[in-house]
Order: C-alpha cells, then structure tokens, then sequence
C-alpha cells in the first residue's frame, strides 16, 4: 500500500512542461517571425502585421496594414486549429499572400509558438 501511495504521489508531483504547450520557448521560436512581426505592448505593424489578440481575430483586420488581396478575401477568424494548418504552409494555405515565410513543421514548436502568442491580448500586454 505504501508502494502504491508513494506512485500516486510521485505521478501527482511530475512536471507536466512535456505535454504542455511552453510559452517560453514559443517566444524562441517567435525569434524567426520577429523579422515581420511585432507583439506586445507597443507593438507596431511592419513587414507583417502586429499579433496582439491574434487568436479570435478576424484574418486581414489589422488596422493601419495593408494586406495582400489574398488576405482581404479571406473570410475567418484565426484560432489555434487554423493557425496551426497556416504556420505549416503559409503560400500553400493562401495563395498569393505576401507571407514569404516557407512553413514551420515541427507539432512541439507549432504549439510553444501558440502557447507564447496566446500570452498576449489584442492590447499588447501579457494576459
């Protein structure tokens, strides 16, 4: 019985971190998307949109950018399940958008990237 207890109890104090989605390297990998894009307070369009509030947001909608006609034809809301199809191949996903970024692959970095962009708020601070 103490064996059993003592499983339980070690199982219950285990790190979840591998199955979880990991924010902070997601904001490693938001290191390949910094050339574009912006997040966070202050945060500014450029080459691409700023990112605050993504998830929920309608696609194209980003006040103050000028989208490709592929993007103002698109008619969504962005949210984790279509982010997740997107990230992995932008041009095949939406032909004709100005996104030159060629895909992430990798399911672990797809979700760590989500994990840390669902930190922020369509205000730019950290939710």
């Amino acid at each position: 019985m103490r064996a059993l207890v003592f499983s339980v109890a070690a199982l219950a104090l285990t790190p979840v971190a591998a199955k979880a989605q990991d924010a902070e390297a997601g904001g490693r990998v938001f290191a390949q998307c910094r050339t574009c894009h912006q997040i966070g307070e202050g945060a500014k369009n450029g080459v691409g949109p700023q990112l605050n509030g993504l998830f929920g947001r309608k696609a194209g909608s980003v006040e103050g950018y000028s989208y490709s006609n592929a993007y103002k034809a698109l008619d969504k809301a962005w949210s984790e399940e279509n982010f997740t199809v997107y990230i992995k191949d932008p041009r095949g996903v939406t032909p004709g958008t100005k996104m030159v970024y060629p895909g992430l692959k990798d399911e672990t970095q797809i979700k760590n990237l989500i994990a840390f962009l669902n930190q922020y708020g369509a205000d730019g601070k950290k939710k």
